[in-house]
C-alpha cells in the first residue's frame, strides 16, 4: 500500500511541479474548445452584459454574469483544493463621468490569483472583458450577447485558469474579468490603481479581446493568424529618458513591446502553425482596449486578438440590413480559434510565471571599440543567463548566446553601433524572464 501511495505522489508530484517544453505541450493539448464553447454560449445567454445593466437578475445583466464568472472560479478554485483567492474588485462610477455613464454605476472586476510559491507577490495577468454592447453604448437593456466581443476572451481566461491551476508556479498569475470597458476602460483603471496601491509587482498582462472570428469583412478566412499589439515605449517615461533615446535608442524597446516580443517568440517556438504578427501600435487606429490603463500605470500590457475582424458583428445592435446579418451573436465565435488562442496565452503565462525575475539593470559600453559589452545585475533564482541582440531594423531577437556563472560578458567583433541589445534571465528549467534593454552605459 505504501508503494502505491508514494507512486501517487510521484506522478502528482511530477505534473505539479514539473517544469518542462514537455509540460508547454501539455498546456496546449489541455485546453477544451468544447468548455470555451459552453461558456461562450453561457455569457451570451445573459442578454446584455452592458456595465450599466441588471445587476438583481440570476438570469440576464452584467450582475448574473459576473456571479458566474465568479462561482466559475470558485469551482476550479475547489477543484484544485483551494488554489485560487477569488475576490470582487470593484469602484463606483458617478454618473456624468463621461458621456457613456448615464446613472451612477459599481464597475466590479472579478479576480482570480494562483499565488506563487516563491515571488508571490509578482503577477503575470491575463484578463477578458465581462460587458458587451449594442450600436448606442449607453443603451443597456437591448439584446447584447456579445458572443465574441467579449465573451470569447472572458471564456478564455476562464478556459486558461481551468488549466493552469493544476501546475504550481514560481510567480503569480491573476486571471480577471474586467468590467466597464465599452463604457471607458474603467475596470482596468481600476484594477490598474489597486495594484499600484497593493505594491503588485507585475510582469505583465495579456489582455484578450474578441479571439472567436476567423472570417473577416475583408473576406480572409484564416484559424491561424492572431495579431499582438503593443506600444513602443511607456506613456509615462521621463523627460531624461525620451531624450536618452536620442543617442542610445530604444524607440522599440519598451517594455510592452519586449513581452510582445516573448508571446510572438514562445508562440513561434510551441505553436508553430500559428502566425502570430506583432503590430506597432497601441492598438487598433484610434481605438482602445484594456490593457491601455495598466500602460498608463507605467505597467507593460499587450493585446492578443484576432487578425480578420468583421465590423458588422462588433457594437451592433442585431438586426438584417440589405442582406447583412448584423450583430455579435453565437454562431459568428469559432471555438476550436478561440482554444488556439487561449493556448498561446496559457504557454506564456506558464512560462513566465515559471521563469525567475528579470534583471533590474543592464549596462552597455564598448563605444567606439570592437566589441559591445554588457553587465546586469545578479538575478536570486537565475541558473543562467542569454543576451540577445538583433539588427536595428529587426522586429524580432534574432541572435543569442548563453552565459552562465557570470554577470557580464564582452561580444567580441559584435560592434554596438550595428546592433540593438537585450539580457534576460534563466531558470534551471530553461525558462527565461522577458528581455531587458540597457538602462544605463558603461564608459570605461
Amino acid at each position: 500500500m505504501r508503494k502505491i501511495i508514494l507512486s501517487l505522489f510521484l506522478l502528482v508530484g511530477m505534473h505539479t511541479y514539473a517544469q518542462s517544453e514537455a509540460d508547454i505541450y501539455d498546456i496546449i493539448n489541455n485546453v477544451s474548445a468544447e468548455r470555451i464553447g459552453n461558456d461562450v454560449a453561457k455569457l451570451a445567454n445573459f442578454g446584455t452584459r452592458h456595465t450599466l445593466s441588471d445587476t438583481v437578475s440570476d438570469t440576464r445583466g452584467i450582475g448574473a454574469a459576473r456571479r458566474w464568472i465568479k462561482s466559475e472560479f470558485e469551482q476550479i478554485s475547489s477543484d484544485c483544493q483551494g488554489c485560487l483567492e477569488v475576490f470582487y474588485q470593484k469602484e463606483l462610477i458617478k454618473k456624468g463621468t463621461n458621456a457613456r455613464i448615464v446613472k451612477d454605476v459599481e464597475v466590479v472586476n472579478v479576480v482570480a490569483v494562483k499565488r506563487g510559491k516563491k515571488y508571490p507577490n509578482r503577477y503575470v495577468i491575463m484578463s477578458g472583458d465581462i460587458d458587451s454592447r449594442v450600436s448606442d453604448p449607453t443603451d443597456f437593456t437591448s439584446e447584447s450577447p456579445g458572443a465574441n466581443d467579449n465573451a470569447s476572451g472572458m471564456a478564455g481566461t476562464i478556459e486558461a485558469a481551468r488549466v493552469l491551476s493544476k501546475y504550481d508556479f514560481e510567480s503569480s498569475i491573476i486571471f480577471v474579468g474586467l468590467s466597464g470597458e465599452e463604457q471607458g476602460l474603467f475596470g482596468g483603471k481600476s484594477l490598474a490603481a489597486y495594484a499600484k496601491e497593493k505594491g503588485w509587482e507585475i510582469i505583465g498582462i495579456l489582455n484578450n479581446d474578441m479571439i472567436g472570428n476567423i472570417t473577416g469583412v475583408d473576406g480572409v478566412v484564416s484559424n491561424r493568424d492572431f495579431r499582438i499589439f503593443s506600444e513602443p515605449v511607456p506613456p509615462n517615461e521621463t523627460e531624461e529618458e525620451r531624450r536618452a533615446r536620442r543617442f542610445y535608442g530604444g524607440e522599440v524597446d519598451g517594455i510592452s513591446r519586449q513581452l510582445a516580443r516573448y508571446v510572438h517568440k514562445t508562440t513561434r517556438r510551441f505553436m508553430p502553425e500559428m502566425n502570430p504578427t506583432m503590430i506597432y501600435r497601441l492598438d487598433r487606429f484610434g481605438r482602445g482596449g484594456h490593457h491601455r490603463p495598466f500602460n498608463d500605470a507605467g505597467f507593460a500590457g499587450i493585446r492578443i486578438m484576432e487578425s480578420h475582424e468583421n465590423y458588422t458583428q462588433q457594437h451592433q445592435d442585431i438586426r438584417t440590413e440589405n442582406g447583412i446579418a448584423y450583430g455579435d451573436v453565437l454562431e459568428h465565435v469559432n471555438f476550436d480559434y478561440a482554444a488556439k488562442l487561449t493556448a498561446v496565452n496559457a504557454i506564456n503565462l506558464a512560462s513566465l510565471a515559471w521563469a525567475p525575475p528579470a534583471p533590474e539593470t543592464v549596462k552597455i559600453g564598448g563605444i567606439v571599440e570592437p566589441s559591445a559589452k554588457l553587465a546586469w545585475n545578479e538575478v536570486e533564482g537565475a541558473s543562467g543567463y542569454k543576451i540577445y541582440w538583433r539588427d536595428t531594423t529587426s522586429p524580432t531577437w534574432d541572435h543569442s548566446r548563453p552565459v552562465s556563472n557570470a554577470t557580464s560578458h564582452t561580444l567580441e567583433g559584435i560592434v554596438i553601433d550595428n546592433y540593438f541589445f537585450g539580457v534576460a534571465a534563466v531558470g534551471a528549467n530553461g525558462f527565461e524572464s522577458l528581455v531587458v534593454f540597457p538602462n544605463q552605459i558603461m564608459r570605461d
